[in-house]
């Protein structure tokens, strides 16, 4: 167990928000707009480097195009519980400044890259952007006022939508007239400025948490949650039933049973394991990886059905350019926004961020299903698609504030990292299960001259998988439903918040 920790109190030491003032100042609105930019930075990481990749491979001459995402969320997701440990120990502030920094410098690594080696190597190191979310979460609880806390949190975690609407815009311009190595330099210009303002805006948490850094249990979970990403990520070009494949997956889950084991026994545990099996905690991670898995998927297959030309037959697709998919794009980024507004205001009224889950799943999946029976009209699917991103605005802050409501300050981040797991691996593996049902039984039969390289599939293999978006989005609804209707903070034994100094 972790040792008793010295309560705050004295002179010298940062108080509780609760004792702050609770006003918004323009320093504190700064320091929200630039956590919220760093997020959005994360967000449209994915989407630049997809359109970028065509062009890195072209230049490089590989065929390993797609390990330029793979390496990215793979580091991201296997670095998260040490990262989020150390930012209870240490700060953290002191670590989200740490992962920014690292994802510039790998951001510059990439853009000067001589060889695929080199900007891949850079790119997974720009991988620490993902703990960023749950590090700016956090941090947010412990240093904003009390009254701000769960608007902060929600705007920080859906306006993460917003920056999508002209990412694609940003991204050719960048690409067609600066080259490839431009969407690099704008992540590093970006991430050197708002690590910057966040410095020097932002306090540091005073909140610390006693404890040993489990050594043995961030390696053994580390590696298990790299071997299962590899093994989901790259099962279907090697084969589900390969060696490698099967040898990943299977690596990756007895090193995490060796953690759980491991984490039973030893004093100072990377995660403890009694806040993990706490019910509030559980099935937020659940919930919170299904509804990431639901925005993973529908934001993967909608843009393959609209930009799909009617003239091939196909009972779908429009035909429409990476700028006309934006009137698609749009609805999905404002209801996200909007989701998250709600969540801010109405949590800061009382009502339980619990409910607001539940409906953000039942949005979601109406918005999936009905988008598997009618995608044939431009104007019922910006509509279905505002569904989906109501959903996920809902999702996404309610989230947060329901790990804010259930676990302890000084646990906060490590216990965060591992729903952020839950984050980055239901995302990768549900759109794996959805393009496997589609490659096994629903690609259409069309002649390869008229394909010119790509595949497409039938209308009833996109009505597939958006009802699998629905049933992760069902699967979410059951977890929040799940959750004690009124949610108390995990109590364990001799941790109490050690509040230090602060500048």
């Amino acid at each position: 167990m972790v040792a008793p920790a010295q309560s705050g109190g004295s002179p010298g030491l940062s108080q509780a928000p609760d004792t702050a003032d609770q006003r918004w100042t323009p320093r504190l609105i700064l320091s929200l707009a630039s956590i919220v930019l760093v997020l959005e930075m994360l967000a449209i990481s994915y989407m630049m480097i997809s359109m970028a990749m065509p062009s890195i491979s072209a230049h490089y001459q590989t065929t390993q195009g797609a390990w330029l995402l793979t390496a990215f969320l793979l580091v991201g997701a296997m670095t998260a519980p040490l990262i989020g440990k150390l930012a209870d120990m240490y700060g953290k502030r002191k670590l989200l400044l740490a992962c920014i920094a690292i994802s510039a410098v790998g951001s510059l690594v990439s853009a000067v890259a001589s060889s695929y080696a080199i900007m891949l190597t850079g790119r997974a190191l720009t991988g620490l952007l993902v703990p960023c979310l749950f590090l700016s979460y956090s941090l947010i609880r412990d240093v904003f006022p009390s009254k701000t806390v769960a608007l902060a949190v929600s705007i920080a975690t859906s306006g993460m939508g917003l920056i999508a609407i002209p990412a694609p815009f940003i991204t050719g311009w960048l690409i067609d007239n600066h080259g490839f190595r431009s969407i690099f330099w704008f992540f590093v210009i970006g991430l050197v400025v708002l690590g910057g303002l966040i410095a020097l805006t932002t306090d540091e948490s005073p909140v610390r948490l006693r404890s040993r850094l489990d050594v043995l249990g961030a390696v053994l979970l580390g590696a298990g949650i790299a071997g299962i990403l590899i093994g989901i990520s790259m099962g279907p070009s090697w084969g589900w039933k390969s060696g490698s494949t099967l040898t990943y997956l299977l690596g990756g889950v007895a090193l995490v049973v060796a953690w759980l084991v491991t984490a039973g026994t030893v004093k100072e545990p990377l995660i403890d394991l009694k806040v993990l099996r706490q019910r509030s905690v559980a099935f937020t991670a659940t919930a919170a990886g299904c509804m990431y898995g639901v925005s993973g998927l529908f934001t993967m297959l909608l843009p393959m059905l609209a930009m799909t030309p009617a003239i091939m037959g196909l009972g779908y697709g429009f035909g429409v350019d990476a700028e006309g998919f934006a009137i698609f794009q749009a609805p999905i980024g404002a209801m996200t926004v909007i989701g998250g507004l709600i969540v801010g205001m109405l949590v800061g009224r009382n009502v339980r961020p619990r409910l607001l889950l539940a409906a953000g799943a039942v949005s979601a999946a109406l918005g999936c299903a009905l988008t598997a029976f009618s995608h044939d009209s431009k104007g019922t699917l910006i509509v279905f698609a505002g569904l989906v991103g109501l959903g996920m605005g809902l999702g996404y802050a309610a989230i947060p504030n329901l790990l804010i409501e259930a676990v302890p300050p000084q646990l906060q981040a490590s216990t965060a990292s591992i729903v952020g797991v839950f984050q980055s691996v239901f995302p990768a593996a549900l759109p794996v299960i959805a393009f496997t049902v589609m490659n096994n039984s629903y690609i259409a039969p069309i002649p390869p001259e008229m394909t010119q390289g790509y595949v497409f599939y039938t209308d009833k293999g996109f009505q597939v998988a958006f009802l699998i978006a629905a049933v992760a989005a069902v699967a979410c609804l059951l977890a929040a439903l799940a959750l004690p209707r009124r949610i108390e903070q995990v109590k364990i034994e001799s941790i109490e918040p050690e509040m230090v100094p602060v500048d």
